[in-house]
């Protein structure tokens, strides 16, 4: 990561009525963490199957986190049902003349893909940490892949104010019918992102 030097650490309260899952993303023995996390999460009386499943879950979210390098990340997920969203906050490479509101507006516009274009809305916003493109879209869950899930999400790239980088905090979520709650909680985790 560039810039490291000029912070330790990033943070995101995860809102507390939710039952969210943070992802151990330093694990060295990733399919253990899923399995141990999957049975503390679900509890001792779910079928096998049902916890070997959600542990798959956890470990493709964990992946594809590792592989953004993101900082952070977390999955959002009930008790008694499948993991419903995930949180991803990542360091962004961008060089010192890009990190500017509309050169990330560009980049957005300019985005390809068959779940790009005209089906985003892209809002300016202020952000305690600095100011914010705030990104409203649906997307794949694989933007390298041709096909696959579509997923809505909110995604804020940030500018923050006392530090020369730039973040992306972005929520994704499988389940349509909860898209109006989880633009609700996108802005929430975005609003308390924090670098220290």
């Amino acid at each position: 990561m560039t810039n490291k030097a000029d912070w330790r650490e990033c943070r995101v309260e995860l809102p507390a009525h939710h039952n969210w899952l943070v992802l151990d993303l330093e694990s060295e023995d990733p399919e253990d963490w899923a399995r141990t996390l999957a049975g503390q999460h679900l509890g001792g009386d779910v079928p096998e199957p049902w916890r070997e499943a959600f542990a798959a879950d956890l470990l493709w979210y964990w992946g594809a986190a590792v592989r953004q390098g993101a900082l952070c990340a977390a999955v959002l997920a009930p008790r008694d049902g499948p993991v419903v969203a995930g949180c991803t906050v990542r360091e962004l490479s961008v060089p010192a003349e890009s990190r500017t509101m509309a050169a990330f507006r560009a980049e957005a516009e300019r985005a390809e893909g068959p779940y790009f274009g005209g089906e985003q809305i892209l809002t300016e916003v202020e952000l305690p940490l600095g100011p914010a493109l705030r990104v409203h879209r649906q997307e794949p869950t694989d933007p390298d892949a041709d096909g696959g899930t579509i997923v809505e999400g909110v995604a804020h790239y940030v500018l923050p104010r006392q530090h020369p980088t730039a973040l992306e905090c972005r929520l994704l979520w499988t389940s349509l019918g909860l898209g109006a709650e989880l633009v609700k909680v996108a802005d929430e985790l975005a609003d308390s992102l924090r670098l220290a």
